[in-house]
């Protein structure tokens, strides 16, 4: 009776989060609200257990650096790197969209692609306003960076760090086995962006010479904060590459950096949590309930012994069937839920092999879903907060239009990750 509870209680609430008829931090609590009220779980289970309850480490850390970008944001750093990135670019369409993709993509990978999209959007409407281009293919094209992007490293991609937690997976682990592959993807979406939005890239050489005539150095509203905030992310960044020294959880890193940011700057804490995006956070605490609640009833354990079964114990197929459907399901609904509901089943996946040997398929879990974020709309967070930046500022992107462009983007990168990990690890 728990059991057939728990999975009714999960499909309703993921199809709901895919429909996006009911806001999904709602639909998250409401979800974890009857996993508690029915003792499919308890609140020990929901909020104690490493195992069925909220991983703390995971809202801690995306809750730091959210304050750390909130603190930098104030400084209009990110506004410069834009008018910089346009000024490099001469005013060139392709060259600015390679140059703003590159800074997103780059951005992603230290920060959360979420965040980035959320301070490069506003600015790209500024740039193209100026050039006399259409944002739209702009936009698509650097929230699809950020996702690529932001498969390289543990804070890339809140997916990442979900998988980072289960996995018992490090900063530097992420770093040397995703990003070279990701240099490389990049280096393709680049050459992808040249034939998807070639009718986009109209040179107009007066609206060109009026932003080489902007100042940059004008965008900075308060230097001593800039170095201040940029001293404590190059710490916090630091800290998580020396994690196997320091042996200070991400999560932790990220609390203390934002801590100290606070108390050694004039930001007060108001200002410095109003940026902070609460709704996200809440969202996965109920979703970690809701998956404990799976837990707690066998239905994980389950679903990892059938997936060993259909492939036999090879490692091989189970990484690359992995990788497929990953890219496939993520595809259909957001990689968050998609990935803290997978990440137990992987979790007892790779148990079942030696050493490091099984952590192919934590590699490919990230991959596909990261990636396989691309193909619509709704297949990442990212995704659905620039189309709300596009619906506000007037220039809304549709479900079909995202999707006839990032169905492309998501086949060629993630065929071109199944090589890497055959020929790397198998």
């Amino acid at each position: 009776m728990a059991t057939a509870a728990a999975v009714t209680i999960f499909v309703v609430a993921y199809v709901l989060i895919a429909s996006e008829k009911v806001p999904r931090t709602a639909v998250a609590l409401g979800g974890a609200a009857l996993m508690l009220l029915l003792h499919i779980t308890d609140a020990g289970a929901a909020f104690f257990s490493e195992r069925t309850g909220v991983d703390w480490n995971v809202v801690f850390l995306l809750l730091g650096m959210m304050v750390i970008v909130s603190v930098l944001r104030q400084t209009g750093v990110f506004e410069y790197v834009a008018i910089w990135a346009a000024k490099r670019a001469r005013g060139k369409p392709y060259r600015l969209m390679v140059m703003l993709v590159l800074i997103t993509a780059g951005a992603s990978a230290l920060l959360d692609n979420v965040t980035t999209v959320l301070l490069v959007a506003p600015v790209t409407f500024l740039v193209c306003e100026r050039l006399g281009l259409d944002v739209v293919p702009y936009l698509m094209a650097e929230v699809m960076a950020s996702n690529i992007g932001g498969t390289a490293t543990l804070v890339g991609d809140p997916p990442n760090i979900i998988i980072a937690s289960r996995g018992g997976l490090t900063f530097n682990e992420f770093l040397v086995n995703l990003a070279p592959l990701v240099v490389g993807l990049m280096v393709v979406f680049c050459l992808l962006c040249r034939w998807l939005f070639r009718s986009a890239f109209v040179y107009d050489p007066d609206r060109a010479a009026e932003v080489m005539a902007l100042r940059e150095k004008e965008a900075i509203t308060d230097r001593r904060l800039l170095w201040q905030g940029l001293a404590v992310l190059t710490a916090v960044i630091a800290a998580f590459v020396l994690h196997p020294v320091l042996d200070y959880e991400p999560s932790v890193v990220a609390l203390l950096g934002a801590g100290l940011l606070v108390a050694a700057t004039k930001v007060t804490t108001e200002q410095a949590l109003a940026e902070v995006e609460w709704p996200t956070l809440v969202f996965f605490a109920g979703l970690f309930v809701m998956v404990g609640g799976l837990v707690e009833t066998g239905v994980i354990a389950d679903v990892s012994r059938a997936a060993a079964d259909v492939t036999g114990g090879d490692l091989g197929a189970a990484s690359m069937l992995l990788l497929g459907a990953s890219g496939l399901l993520s595809a259909i609904v957001d990689n968050i839920p998609y990935v803290a509901t997978m990440s137990p089943i992987v979790s007892d996946l790779v148990q079942q092999h030696p050493g490091t040997e099984g952590h192919v398929l934590w590699w490919a879990l990230a991959l596909g879903s990261d990636l396989g974020g691309n193909a619509t709309a709704i297949g990442a967070s990212a995704n659905v907060v620039v189309l709300g930046i596009a619906a506000r500022n007037g220039t809304p992107i549709s479900f079909w239009t995202f999707t006839r462009y990032g169905l492309i983007v998501t086949a060629v990168t993630v065929a071109l990750s199944a090589p890497y990990l055959w020929l790397r690890y198998l």
